[in-house]
């Protein structure tokens, strides 16, 4: 009997499928992923029997038979934190808890977007925004940016230009706080001014604030959505989504949405998913009402302490007096983030830092080419991402020294 042929049944258009598991390198500047001695294991322990002990026997019924927007003790800490922090009064009725920022962005994909759509997104943004969009038939539309964030003349323009063009936006989606990969924050004054035109063209904003925690210098902004609300009237054009990926631990994947109550029941309504793991959900209510705080001021002393050493080694192997100067005919230059796990790289014009992911791959090396982090690969191209946040301070300056040896042969 002939053998079966299981791919040639798949639906067409499919991302390639994933490859084969391989262990992390020593030097990987890749992804999201924190600071391992950081993850406040101990306390996650105690949380976890805590909860256990109290409300065990509840997962035996989805959603711990409450609410399916989560666990009611989760959402009252996200409203309370927001509160606190971002200057941002919210009712737990507003929040929706997700499986991460990933399900939050499908869902705000799956209810404003139609294939041919448009979002205008920064000009340098989280990859996985782009790539969702995409997938929807939908593209993204570069904002420019300058070391505050979105330029609001830039917007401005660019929304006029849509709108004559037949093809306005369907959001904006911004990372004002900790902005991923640049690590800027936008001030309150701009924030307003970013409103006011988003308010004028009729177009809504999607706030992803997954870093905002771990901002690391001066006092954190409002949100969009909370200077929203207050000059609207409580009704806000703004759907605001936060994580505990990177402020508690990635593997957790937990996030949330905050909108007008309308708004998250229509999402809530596309998470067909039977709920976010609820186990997750109990243990963070339970460490984060007690540490969250504490917890995460340590984190950014922690990962501030990292930028250091990373931002020192590029000026040193990447910077004027290298090699990799001479051969690419000028220093790279190196961001200097207000909080978060990354820094972002400009190379001298007509590098395409692509070329470097093999050879650097073959040295146990990894790193974002700037292409995949940009809304034009072309202008991204001659850009990288770094992630400092999982690397020891030593490996971070080997692995910087290894990766100007690959650019500087290659």
């Amino acid at each position: 009997m002939p053998a079966f042929d299981m791919a040639g049944k798949l639906a067409e258009g499919l991302p390639a499928p994933a490859g084969a598991w391989s262990p992390i390198p020593k030097y990987s500047f890749v992804g999201g992923n924190n600071d391992s001695p950081s993850v406040p294991v101990g306390g996650l322990t105690e949380a976890a029997m805590a909860v256990l002990a109290k409300h065990g026997s509840n997962l035996a019924t989805y959603n711990l038979g409450g609410n399916p927007q989560g666990f009611e003790g989760l959402r009252s800490f996200v409203a309370q934190s927001l509160a606190a922090n971002a200057h941002m009064p919210t009712d737990p009725d507003q929040v929706l808890v997700v499986s991460g920022s990933l399900q939050a962005l499908d869902l705000v994909n799956a209810a404003f977007l139609r294939p041919g759509d448009v979002v205008v997104a920064e000009e340098a943004t989280y990859g996985g925004m782009i790539s969702k969009v995409k997938r929807r038939g939908a593209s993204c539309v570069g904002a420019e940016l300058d070391d505050d964030g979105i330029i609001p003349e830039r917007l401005e323009s660019l929304l006029d230009e849509l709108a004559a063009a037949g093809t306005p936006p369907r959001f904006i989606y911004t990372i004002p706080t900790v902005q991923n990969p640049t690590g800027s924050v936008m001030p309150v004054e701009r924030r307003r001014r970013i409103l006011a035109i988003a308010r004028r063209f009729g177009v809504p904003i999607f706030e992803d604030e997954c870093y905002s925690d771990l901002q690391w210098t001066g006092e954190r902004p409002p949100t969009l959505r909370a200077l929203d609300c207050a000059e609207s009237e409580g009704q806000s054009a703004v759907v605001y989504c936060g994580s505990f990926s990177k402020s508690i631990a990635p593997a957790l994947r937990v996030g949330y949405l905050v909108a007008d109550v309308p708004i998250i029941r229509q999402l809530a309504a596309l998470k067909d998913d039977a709920g976010t793991g609820a186990l997750e959900q109990l243990v963070l209510a339970e460490y984060a009402n007690a540490h969250f705080d504490d917890h995460v001021s340590q984190l950014r002393d922690t990962l501030r302490a990292k930028c250091r050493v990373i931002r020192r080694a590029v000026n040193t192997h990447l910077g004027a007096l290298s090699r990799v100067a001479i051969k690419l005919g000028g220093p790279v230059q190196v961001t200097d983030p207000k909080g978060g796990i990354f820094v972002w790289l400009t190379f001298p014009s007509g590098t395409d830092t692509a070329r470097y992911l093999a050879p650097a791959a073959e040295r146990g090396i990894q790193f974002n080419e700037g292409a995949a982090w940009s809304v034009d690969p072309s202008w991204g191209a001659r850009r990288m991402r770094l992630c400092f946040g999982s690397l020891p301070d030593d490996d971070i300056r080997d692995g910087v020294a290894a990766l100007a040896e690959v650019i500087a042969a290659n």
